[in-house]
């Protein structure tokens, strides 16, 4: 399947993301992993399933990119390390990069200055509607 509901998740947690591509350049087993995770609270979650949760959506994110990337996200100013993660959050959610293929191109083109707060779930209603015709999709919409 193309799309995942994975990017209502989390944002681009840019802090977080520092801590998981730190990790990440680590080369940490599992045990370690566990360790930083959990008894360090190295992402200063306040319980483990939060914990669980955000490296869940993070590591997938930037484990789709190189060490490269993760050395920008971890070591990056605030603009680099965010665009990195943008463009790891792009990489793990087609729908996310759809939306700015479809939508935030559309507004460009357009010389809109701003977004509106419901250009998001508008374009999620759109999306919905049509896959609801689509019958490997529909499932997911019933």
């Amino acid at each position: 399947m193309r799309y995942r509901a994975g990017i209502t998740a989390g944002a681009l947690k840019v802090p977080e993301s520092r801590v998981i591509a730190d990790l990440l350049l680590r080369r940490l087993d599992e045990t370690s992993w566990k360790e930083a995770l959990y008894d360090q609270n190295v992402l200063q979650t306040r319980s483990p399933k939060t914990a669980a949760r955000l490296t869940l959506l993070l590591r997938g994110r930037l484990s789709l990119m190189d060490a490269d990337l993760w050395k920008l996200v971890r070591d990056g100013s605030g603009t680099v390390a965010t665009q990195a993660c943008l463009a790891a959050a792009v990489k793990h959610s087609a729908l996310l990069g759809d939306f700015l293929d479809l939508v935030v191109r559309e507004q460009y083109t357009r010389y809109a200055k701003t977004l509106s707060n419901t250009v998001w779930d508008d374009y999620i209603l759109r999306f919905a509607q049509i896959w609801r015709y689509i019958p490997d999709c529909a499932k997911l919409w019933a």
